[in-house]
Formats: structure tokens, sequence, C-alpha cells
């Protein structure tokens, strides 16, 4: 770990992939272009996080999401995003026993931008250099230097995926402003993360944005979904712990069963 002082006060921050795996586990957050891409490939979930408006990320999630106000009249800004929703301790479905990616020429936005987050501004992203336990990401000097006065040195893969949610940002608003208006409960849900201390997510199936995707075929969406969840909600049938997964899994396998026998 390279030591020193804050980003505030000019510290380099150096870092490279070792491809060691280990951040494959887990949720992914996917552009909606990646979703689409990946719907033969991975379990696809909506994920919905309530930012309150004294935090630094409000503005930035209300660019990319959108706006809600609470009974205290309060604004709520709202995270919607399309997302890999697997157990944490389930490995990427497109990592290889030797924890090795398997689509690296395709590999979606997120693991190219990898390890800065287009979700936080660009001066709040020094805590995502230092590795995780077990992570075996290189922070020597040796390394490439990436982060300087709070600035991302090498922007391309920052800037691609950036820019993609910042495109894709007025249909995910509609979709949102849709279900908010539609569903009284999303919006309680909502609102009880939001009261709590740290502010947990929800889980919405994907299914739900169909309708609102301007070039979507939902009929393929669903053959290519639908055998995903069945599978998943096979593999997570028997582990109590993971039972809000299978629920998921199940009942969005549910939903997309009639379209996915379509002709």
């Amino acid at each position: 770990m390279v030591a020193g002082r804050s980003a505030r006060t000019g510290t380099d921050r150096h870092f490279a992939c070792t491809a060691c795996g280990q951040c494959c586990f887990g949720w992914l957050p996917l552009t909606l272009e990646d979703a689409f891409a990946n719907a033969g490939r991975f379990p696809l979930a909506m994920v919905w996080t309530p930012v309150p408006e004294q935090t630094r990320s409000f503005e930035l999630t209300a660019q990319l999401g959108t706006v809600t106000r609470l009974p205290n009249r309060k604004r709520l800004a709202l995270s919607v995003v399309p997302t890999v929703y697997i157990p944490r301790a389930f490995p990427c479905p497109a990592l290889s026993p030797e924890n090795l990616c398997r689509i690296q020429a395709t590999k979606p936005s997120r693991c190219r931008a990898m390890p800065f987050y287009p979700y936080r501004r660009e001066d709040d992203q020094l805590d995502l250099l230092r590795p995780r336990k077990g992570w075996a990401c290189d922070v020597s000097a040796a390394a490439p230097l990436v982060y300087r006065n709070s600035k991302i040195q090498d922007r391309t893969d920052f800037d691609r995926e950036r820019d993609a949610l910042l495109a894709q940002a007025p249909e995910l608003r509609a979709y949102a402003d849709q279900m908010l208006k539609h569903y009284p409960a999303l919006v309680g849900r909502l609102q009880s993360a939001a009261q709590r201390p740290t502010a947990s997510p929800v889980i919405v199936g994907f299914h739900s944005f169909l309708r609102h995707h301007r070039h979507c075929d939902p009929i393929a969406f669903a053959r290519e979904q639908h055998p995903l969840l069945s599978d998943f909600a096979a593999r997570t049938a028997d582990a109590p712990t993971l039972a809000e997964y299978h629920g998921f899994y199940r009942d969005s396998a549910a939903e997309l069963a009639w379209l996915a026998q379509q002709a």
C-alpha cells in the first residue's frame, strides 16, 4: 500500500490490475447497452439506491438518476442502475476457473474503468485505490500513476462510462418517474431505505424496464434472460442465507416465462 498524505494535499496514487479476479464477485453495475448485450450471460436487476440531499453525491446522483420528494418535503436523489445481481460470494459468470475473464475483448465498461467509479465525483475516488483484503492489485510506485491532485490521469475508460451514463439518463429517468407514479409500495420502500443510517438499495426486476426501452425486443430478451434466472433460482434454492436472491430469481423468471415461450 502506498503511504502518504491524502489526495487533498497532492499525493500521487499508483495502481495496476494483476488479473487476480478477486473483484469479479457479486454485483456489477452496468450501462443499459452492456446490460442488453449480456442478457444471455448475466442475471439482471434494477438497483435503486436513495441518496439524501445532504450527501456529497446528491447532485451527481440526481444528474444520472432522478429526484423525488419525501412527505417532509425533503428531496431524495435516486440512483437507478442496471446490475448483474448475484450473491457476493458468487463469481462473475464470465470468470474462468482460473479466475481469468473469458470476455476480455468485450467486457462491460464498468470492468474497464475499474478501480474508478463514475457514480462518484472525480475528487471522491481516493479510497477506491486501496485494495480490499485478499485483492492483489499493484499499488506500488512501479505501477502506473493513475490519480494526482484528485484528478484521474488516464480518463479514457472513465469518461466513456460516464458519457454512457449521461446519455442513458433521460430514458432511465422517465422509467423511474413512471414507476414512482404508479407503484406507491416502491416509494415506501425507498423512503424506508433512506431513513436507515446507511441507505440500502431496493432491488426491482429488470423486466419492469422492458417496455420503457426504445429498442428492446422483449421476446428476445426474455429468451436470453429466463434460463439464467431459472438456473440461479435452482442454485440458491437450498441456501437459507440466499433466500432473498432465490425469491428474486424465481419471481423474475416467472414474470418472463410467458414472453420467453412466444413464437
